[in-house]
């Protein structure tokens, strides 16, 4: 039997009010009659087209509490709300009670957007309930059916009264939602103990190394790991050490072995400059750095640290020796659970300890650390798979580095904890082989950036991605020919998602298309184009003035994007300065722009430093770049991004527009004389037009994909002569 626990008891008003929770069941229902203070003291508010299920409607009627019904589409807000003013006078409370949607895998609310709206035009200030199902697995947390562990009912306080009630009442839910996800047991578990659970139960799952088509599968993957660790545990006397490894056998296997080990993987962008290297060797205080012999001579310009600091993967291995290793695998694979946890003592690192420190990219300034907890990883681990389900078994491309966020946390630390195997390739700009390893090992989750994808799609056959079943991109915007492109070509869609290294890194992501049924014809929709899709369950939001932190602004209004909840980490290592002006009472300021609707789609209106302010006017770099993108024509064969868009000072207006371009190298007064009439044409301000190209050879790129903007910024500095201050 399933535990209801009640909260928020003592919001419930003195005064009858209107209750609308986002959902419920018949164990909730009861929950909320108990605190209500039985039937006797409510009345039930349903609509006509949106009935509750079978089963909660039986509930309501044995009740003998009045029953309320209205047709949306035919009851005016003003008739209806005279009705409920005379029940409210009556002394009885009201309870709205949603039916259920057809809507997709971790939705936050049953009530579809048209409810949504025509319950905030009746202007009665309400009373939110928040209700989560929950299970007691990290796989699919969150739930909108009946068959939960665990399920929490929070009387939330009274909305205040006025316009944009809908917004009010959502993001009370959301607040509601993080709370309750951040006080589950689940997310205090050891991140390493459910690695290991999971190697050992899928241990006949598969990494496929996409370099030589090697296979490791997950049990004999334990036990070298296991190996490895005893060897770092002896060796390692620091609580980080740096890993300097691509995506394949080795830069997973490290990883397992630092947390079997206790000690903090810090891995490390291997494409950083001399400065860049210093300051993360600076900030994590690392003195050791695991990495291979061929590794290295790839990256000859690479500053690599003093041999004496360097753990040699390959050769440690070599020295452990097959015996030894042979012997751990034999453990792995036969010895009870609890005589590893004890050999490895791996519950005593859990919940808020680190278990891993990336960087940013620094594409705007010094790199800056981000401690990844157990609690972040866990959590977020438990946010994307209560919205995707892909098969178990079926694998996820690994080929983003271990140093990004997503590479980390998503294709090397999740895959195991539920038995989907990876096919990692340790570059991928090399978008032919990719392709072809997707569509060999059968790929179900691809996740790259749109400058990848690009090159993916020029090398693409139309059999490529049959077996993916999410193609999600993120770090830029997704532009709509792209996804046109992939869907004529491949048959492929490709949908756009979000995240950040300090959220673990998921916020968001378009699904599948969700829609009526026969036997419901109402639905929350799980894909909006433009969009990044729904905001993860268990993820708060709020929006503020992009000039004023203290000003909040409906959620539906653009403005600065503020995030809350348990995968949210808790401040830059070392940066106190910067973790004052990014922190207000738990909520961390992302420096993005955006808007949240009554579905819970968030749209992504730009970073904030990607503005610049021409002639007083706040000009979006991003939509400039997209309107240029969509008119230029690119030369067969070309990868990367075709052109950038940078502010430059400017005497007159305090800022210009400059375009920097890839694709355009003669004739540049007439490019840019097409292009102002192309942007005018399509309705962009005249103002916004850029002032000049500046040709390059390519658009800086960081090796996650993103735009490298002090890369981009340097080039126009430079070609312009302006000093940098």
């Amino acid at each position: 039997m399933a535990t209801v626990r009640i909260c928020g008891a003592e919001e419930r008003c003195a005064q009858p009010s209107i209750y609308i929770p986002n959902r419920l069941d018949v164990q909730a229902l009861q929950a909320v009659i108990k605190v209500m203070g039985g039937a006797e003291n409510l009345a039930f508010l349903v609509e006509d087209s949106f009935l509750p299920q079978e089963p909660l409607m039986k509930k309501i009627k044995a009740t003998g509490s009045e029953v309320l019904s209205f047709n949306f589409r035919k009851s005016d807000s003003r008739t209806l709300r005279e009705r409920l003013l005379e029940v409210l006078q009556r002394g009885l409370d009201i309870l709205y009670v949603p039916g259920r949607p057809n809507q997709a895998l971790g939705c936050l609310s049953d009530v579809p957007m048209p409810f949504m709206m025509h319950l905030a035009a009746l202007h009665i200030a309400p009373v939110p309930i928040f209700v989560g199902f929950y299970r007691d697995d990290v796989r699919q947390t969150f739930t909108s059916e009946s068959n939960y562990d665990r399920a929490v009912v929070r009387i939330l306080p009274k909305l205040a009264s006025g316009p944009q009630t809908g917004e009010r009442l959502l993001q009370a839910w959301m607040e509601a939602s993080a709370e309750a996800f951040d006080e589950l047991p689940l997310l205090n578990k050891s991140l390493t103990r459910l690695i290991v659970e999971g190697l050992r139960k899928y241990s006949d799952v598969e990494l496929i190394d996409g370099m030589d088509e090697t296979r490791l599968p997950y049990g004999k993957l334990l036990g070298v790991a296991m190996a490895f660790a005893r060897w770092l545990k002896k060796n390692v006397t620091e609580p980080r050490v740096g890993v300097i490894l691509p995506p394949g056998k080795g830069g997973v296997l490290t990883n397992y072995a630092c947390l079997l080990a206790g000690i903090v993987p810090v891995n490390i962008n291997y494409t950083s400059s001399d400065a860049a290297f210093a300051a993360i060797v600076r900030q994590s205080g690392i003195k050791q750095f695991i990495t291979a012999r061929a590794f290295m001579s790839k990256l000859p310009q690479f500053p690599w640290p003093k041999n004496d600091q360097i753990i040699h993967l390959d050769k440690t291995l070599k020295g452990i020796g097959m015996p030894k290793i042979a012997y751990w695998v034999g453990v792995a694979k036969v010895a009870p659970m609890p005589l590893i946890a004890k050999l490895f003592d791996i519950d005593k690192r859990k919940g808020d300890d680190e278990a891993a420190l990336l960087f940013t990219s620094g594409s705007s300034g010094e790199p800056k650390g981000v401690s990844m907890t157990h609690r972040m990883l866990v959590a977020n681990m438990a946010q994307l798979l209560s919205k995707v389900n892909p098969p178990i078994g079926s694998a996820f491309l690994a080929s983003l580095p271990i140093f990004h966020s997503f590479g980390l946390n998503v294709t090397t630390m999740l895959p195991p904890v539920y038995g989907y195997g990876m096919v990692t390739y340790p570059s991928p700009l090399d978008a032919k082989r990719i392709n072809e390893l997707i569509e060999k090992y059968k790929c179900s989750l691809v996740v790259t950036t749109p400058t990848f994808a690009r090159g993916m799609l020029r090398r693409a056959t139309p059999t490529n991605y049959d077996s993916v079943q999410y193609f999600v991109t993120g770090a830029e915007k997704l532009q709509q020919c792209l996804v046109d492109e992939f869907m004529e070509k491949c048959n492929a869609r490709v949908s756009e998602g979000y995240g950040l290294t300090e959220t673990a890194p998921v916020c968001g992501a378009n699904l599948d298309e969700v829609g009526p049924t026969p036997e419901q014809p109402w639905y929350v929709s799980s894909y909006l184009p433009g969009s990044i899709g729904h905001v993860v369950p268990g993820l708060a939001v709020k929006i503020t003035d992009p000039d004023d932190d203290d000003k909040e602004l409906p959620l539906s209004e653009r403005g600065m994007i503020w995030f809350k909840g348990a995968n949210v980490f808790k401040g830059y290592i070392g940066r106190d300065d910067l973790n004052a002006e990014i922190f207000r009472d738990g909520w961390f300021k992302t420096g993005d722009l955006g808007s949240v609707n009554l579905n819970c789609f968030l749209t992504l209106g730009g970073r904030r430093s990607r503005f610049s302010k021409v002639a007083g006017e706040m000009v979006p770099h991003e939509v400039v770049e997209q309107a240029i993108e969509e008119f230029v024509t690119v030369p067969e064969g070309f990868t990367g991004r075709a052109v950038a868009v940078m502010g430059v000072p400017d005497a007159q207006k305090g800022e210009a527009l400059v375009l920097l371009s890839a694709v355009h190298h003669s004739k540049l007064s007439d490019a840019l004389d097409a292009i102002r009439a192309h942007m005018v044409e399509q309705g962009l301000p005249r103002l916004w037009c850029p002032r000049e190209i500046i040709p390059v050879e390519a658009i800086p790129v960081l090796p996650t994909g993103k735009m490298d903007l002090r890369g981009c910024q340097m080039l126009a500095y430079e070609a312009l002569n302006i000093k940098v201050d």
